[in-house]
């Protein structure tokens, strides 16, 4: 399955030029942001190199960083015959050979407990990306593919997933088309701007929504948050579960698998499918637990050399998450 660049294409970064980590010394810097909200004690100032204490074999930066890189989480513990696969969606446009993945959700499965939980990760988190730099995280992907975003999370949150699966604006589109639209339990009503169709407005509830009306509600951010979009995003894979199970995805997975073939790019083999295919129909939806790196576990930071708005990890409350999400009942 194949949408957009390869996932193995490693593009030159733009943002910084690559410098000798251990060479010229870099002055101190002092984040901006606001007086009365200090910088985490997690997070250090610059040093003189920005070389962490400690690599633990990841692979050390290759381009100047604005801040101290941390020193990688631990590992967190898992239960057995457990699974995670990271879904993806990227705001490629066509023609365009670079992207950004803007949906970043690692999707927990049990295969013994029957659980399923769904974390997500705002794509304005401001991490280090191995072997690159500390740059936003829906940026490792284009760096390096999967294997970048892997290490990443790994690094930061304590968790390296499976596998994973990419879909682009038109494939998502497509696929919700495809299935015969979905049915949305929307938290909260939101009204934004929509292309062609100007203040738009879905209400708190159950709404049917075709290719088009979903990709517009998971994206739309003039007036909500990252935070709050990353809500909706689990609503609309929600939705997309039920809608797989209405259509009896165990037996009809084959077709499925032949269907979708086109519109996703992962490397979660047909196997692997047919395996977890009987496991979802056993699957409580509305007992999915959902979790969110959110505003509480974050903090607001602009980058002085590009005047980037990004999000910092407080990495003890993160850590806490993870371990919810990768432990739930």
């Amino acid at each position: 399955m194949y949408v957009g660049a390869p996932a193995n294409a490693t593009p030159t970064p733009t943002a910084f030029q690559p410098l000798p980590v251990t060479a010229t010394p870099v002055p101190t810097l002092a984040p901006t942001r606001a007086p009365t909200q200090p910088l985490p004690t997690v997070i250090a100032l610059a040093t003189a190199t920005n070389v962490p204490n400690n690599w633990v074999g990841y692979p050390a930066p290759v381009a100047y960083a604005p801040l101290a890189i941390p020193n990688p989480v631990a590992r967190i513990q898992q239960p057995d015959n457990q699974i995670n696969i990271l879904l993806l969606g990227s705001d490629q446009r066509p023609y365009d050979s670079g992207f950004r993945t803007d949906t970043i959700i690692l999707v927990t499965v049990n295969s013994e407990l029957k659980t399923v939980s769904m974390t997500s990760f705002p794509r304005d988190l401001f991490v280090y990306i191995p072997g690159w730099t500390m740059e936003r995280i829906n940026a490792a992907f284009r760096f390096g593919g999967f294997e970048a975003l892997a290490k990443t999370l790994e690094y930061n949150f304590g968790v390296r997933p499976d596998h994973y699966a990419l879909i682009n604006f038109k494939g998502f589109t497509t696929l919700i088309n495809e299935l015969g639209e979905i049915d949305v339990e929307v938290g909260e009503t939101l009204t934004d701007h929509r292309d062609n169709k100007g203040q738009y407005t879905v209400e708190k509830g159950t709404v049917r929504m075709d290719g088009d009306t979903a990709l517009w509600y998971v994206r739309s951010r003039y007036t909500s948050s990252d935070f709050d979009r990353a809500r909706r995003q689990q609503e609309v894979l929600r939705a997309i579960f039920r809608k797989l199970i209405s259509l009896d995805g165990a037996r009809n997975a084959v077709a499925l698998y032949d269907a979708f073939d086109e519109l996703v790019e992962t490397d979660i083999g047909f196997l692997d499918v047919v395996g977890l295919a009987p496991l979802a129909a056993q699957v409580n939806v509305g007992k999915i637990s959902s979790y969110t790196i959110g505003a509480d576990v974050v903090y607001p930071w602009v980058n002085p050399y590009n005047g980037a708005q990004v999000l910092l990890p407080n990495f003890n409350l993160t850590q806490d998450i993870m371990r919810q999400a990768l432990n739930a009942r």
